[in-house]
Parts: C-alpha cells; sequence; structure tokens
C-alpha cells in the first residue's frame, strides 16, 4: 500500500527549535519535501530540503502552496526585538498571518510554538501577547491546529541570550526538585519540542485545537 508523502513549511527554521526540527522531518519518510522560510541563508542541506529567503513582511500566500503541515517556530524576546511592535510582530502578527496564508492553500495542520503561562488576560506582557496569538490562530479555518507551550528550552543557541544560559544552568541543577505538581516547570530540551511536534503532526488528532503542556511535550517519544 502507498502511503501518500507529506509536505512541511516550517518558519523559525533557525532558531533553537526549528533547527532541530527541519532535520527531524528531512530525515523522516513521510515527508517528500520540507521547505524553509529564513531571512539569510542556513548552513543545512538535504534533499528534500527548500529554502526561501524573505523577510516576514514578504512571506506569501503562494509560498504556502501544495503545503500539508505548517510548522511555526518564530520567537523572540523584548530585548532582541528591542520594541514592543517589532516584539509582537514576530510573536503575534507573523504566526496569525502565515495561518492565515496556509488556510488559504489548504493546508491540513498547523503546529505552533507558544510558552508556558501564555494567557489573553495574563498581567505579563510576554504571556499575555502569547495568548492573543494562541487565540488568534485556534480560531483560523484549519482541519488542525496545535499549540506547545514548552517550558524554558535548553540547548546550544546561534545567538548568545544570557538571560537564558543562566536559567538553563539554573533548572539544570534544580531539575530533581521539580517533582510533583513543580515537574512541568522543568526545562525542556529543545530537540524534544522538535521531536513532539512532528510526533503531532504525523498523528491523528481527536480536536481541532490541541495544546500541549511542557510536561507532556516532555513525555511524547
Amino acid at each position: 500500500m502507498n502511503v501518500e508523502k507529506r509536505t512541511a513549511l516550517v518558519a523559525g527554521a533557525t532558531g533553537l527549535t526549528g533547527s532541530h526540527l527541519i532535520k527531524f522531518l528531512c530525515n523522516n519518510e513521510a515527508y517528500e519535501k520540507v521547505t524553509i522560510i529564513v531571512r539569510q541563508a542556513v548552513s543545512y542541506s538535504h534533499p528534500k530540503l527548500t529554502i526561501k529567503i524573505k523577510n516576514l513582511d514578504q512571506v506569501k500566500t503562494n509560498d504556502f502552496k501544495g503545503v500539508d503541515d505548517f510548522f511555526c517556530c518564530l520567537g523572540s524576546t523584548m530585548k532582541k526585538a528591542g520594541s514592543k511592535e517589532a516584539f509582537e510582530q514576530v510573536d503575534l502578527l507573523a504566526p496569525v498571518q502565515m495561518g492565515k496564508h496556509a488556510q488559504a492553500q489548504g493546508a491540513k495542520h498547523m503546529l505552533v510554538i507558544s510558552a508556558m503561562g501564555a494567557n489573553l488576560n495574563s498581567s505579563i506582557y510576554y504571556n499575555r501577547i502569547k495568548g492573543k496569538m494562541e487565540e488568534q490562530v485556534s480560531k483560523l479555518q484549519l482541519p488542525q491546529v496545535s499549540i506547545f507551550r514548552p517550558s524554558l528550552l535548553m540547548g546550544d543557541r546561534q545567538e548568545f541570550r544570557l538571560g537564558e544560559r543562566f536559567g538553563s544552568i539554573f533548572m539544570k541543577v534544580l531539575k530533581s526538585s521539580f517533582i510533583g505538581p513543580l515537574k512541568k516547570y522543568r526545562a525542556i530540551e529543545a530537540q524534544q519540542v522538535a521531536f513532539a511536534m512532528m510526533q503531532k503532526a504525523l498523528s491523528m488528532q481527536s480536536k481541532s485545537v490541541s495544546i500541549y503542556e511542557s510536561e507532556e511535550i516532555q513525555e511524547i517519544k
């Protein structure tokens, strides 16, 4: 029996999670084509990989033609973005707009990274923006939307983030202390988040919108 091959598009492919994700996708026989949208050339290459170099505001609906699974791994920080407006462009507006492009081209599944604590009504700005993003992508007319809420991501970034570096060390030292109700706060390897995203893309979902908390992401094999 011939199994229908899938196509994927990844936004945020140069980030900590996205860089792992594209390797998983390219090396999985279920996918015949993987397209990434990046602002600059990447060193990774694979026969299945198509690279589109463009800024977020240059992404068009046609870029999503033939895409089955859209993986959105976009994410920034206030310090890196430089302003609330720039931060919201990456963490809110771009994911929603790309989701609309994917919907218009008939994509089957959007899988997006959010954050632990995402809440539309949060008093914390970062969590509130993530909550707004979740709300808006959940309302898209896509067959499937999967939202991933990881705790602090661990792994080797191309860019250096001092706060995350200290946080990662701190979380590793205290990992054994995060048990019971506190287990969900354990830091998580970005590679595991990427793997979980691919696994959920390839599995049947019972709900049109699914949210995966960090503890659950950790257990996906």
